[in-house]
């Protein structure tokens, strides 16, 4: 008999998506179903370009059809995605942004910049499109990471003659920092009414254009900048990150707890534990757990949230920040690989809050 579009569609709805725990079919992720004879082609549209369990889903594909409409079928498919957003139709704020990740830590000191640097290149050569607010008023790294110091963000006219700053772009990602319009010598003494300020400009003064991510590198603490975020924008959700010790995990907890405050409840999408280990250059295979061993993994069990990632101690990394020129960049680098890897966590976390979380909006905190 001959194969029919019915026929494939009913085999792949059998093929269920790993993370969202229900068929491709009900999910409306197969599209352009074409059948020539035994030669069939159809979409699978994933949540993010950055899916980690692209292969996995391309091979139970082609089983199903081989198993239940033909086994001489040659079967092609195509993979392409669409990021899925969790924020609320009547939010204004960033209307072109699916996805506001807040990356916090609780402690500095804790690479949290860099995590976020790497992160946001990682999605970006997933395919995605990313921006990333540097949200240390008082403290700015973002510039010196991408080795944009001396940048200065352009102006353009919009609608009803309002002027906006276009973000600096680099490595194919969109940055904004408060390092973009001082002095790098220069050190920012405000209150934190100002700062507030300076973020809200950051968010609404700011030409982004459309985004699948817009990273938000927030100051350690839990402070005027974190209830201005959550007030003002409908965040995702957030990302801790914190080194293996306890001193650092003790504040970690109190940044992971302030996300889960019922005012507040933004979604932990979870933890990333930095500087997990130290692994010298000539001896790859080799761990020291200088920070001490496991505490992110405990924080993470815990809060019953997952780990992302662990990033390792590694020269490569600091020079690479250092140099404005982050490792994610260099495709043969072990560590390299630790952010994409990463990035695929993050990606296929905030697909997996948007299918089961309600819809995200900026939160109303009474003084």
């Amino acid at each position: 008999m001959a194969i029919t579009k019915e026929d494939i569609l009913k085999a792949l709805s059998y093929v269920e998506e790993p993370d969202l725990g229900k068929d491709l079919v009900t999910l409306n992720m197969v599209e352009d179903v074409q059948v020539d004879g035994k030669n069939v082609s159809f979409t699978v549209i994933l949540t993010t370009p950055a899916c980690p369990l692209k292969d996995l889903i391309r091979n139970a594909c082609i089983r199903a059809i081989h198993t239940m409409v033909d086994k001489e079928a040659d079967v092609t498919v195509n993979m392409t995605s669409r990021v899925t957003s969790g924020r609320a139709g009547n939010s204004e704020v960033l209307t072109g942004v699916k996805n506001i990740i807040a990356i916090a830590s609780g402690k500095g000191g804790v690479g949290k910049s860099t995590v976020t640097s790497n992160l946001a290149i990682a999605l970006a050569q997933s395919g995605a499109r990313v921006g990333l607010i540097d949200a240390d008023i008082f403290g700015p790294s973002i510039p010196t990471m991408f080795g944009v110091e001396d940048q200065r963000p352009s102006m353009v006219q919009g609608d009803h003659g309002k002027n906006y700053i276009i973000p600096v772009e680099k490595y194919g990602v969109k940055l904004m920092s408060i390092g973009f319009l001082t002095p790098p010598d220069h050190a920012v003494i405000w209150r934190g009414p100002m700062a507030s300020s300076a973020l809200k400009q950051f968010i609404s003064d700011v030409e982004w254009g459309e985004l699948d991510y817009l990273l938000l590198d927030l100051p350690p603490g839990t402070s005027d900048i974190h209830l201005t975020m959550v007030q003002v924008l409908p965040v995702t959700g957030a990302v801790i990150v914190t080194t293996p010790q306890k001193v650092a995990i003790a504040d970690a907890q109190k940044g992971l707890q302030m996300f889960r405050q019922p005012q507040i409840n933004v979604p932990v999408l979870g933890v990333v534990e930095n500087m997990a280990y130290f692994t010298p250059a000539e001896l790859p295979e080799n761990k020291y757990f200088i920070f001490g061993k496991e505490g992110g993994q405990n924080l993470a069990r815990k809060f019953d949230v997952p780990v992302l990632g662990q990033v390792p101690l590694v020269q490569g990394i600091r020079e690479c920040g250092d140099e404005g020129t982050p490792v994610a960049l260099q495709n043969d680098s072990p560590a390299s690989g630790v952010f994409r890897e990463l990035a695929q966590a993050v990606a296929q976390q905030v697909s997996v809050r948007n299918a089961t979380l309600a819809k995200t909006q900026p939160v109303e905190i009474k003084s």
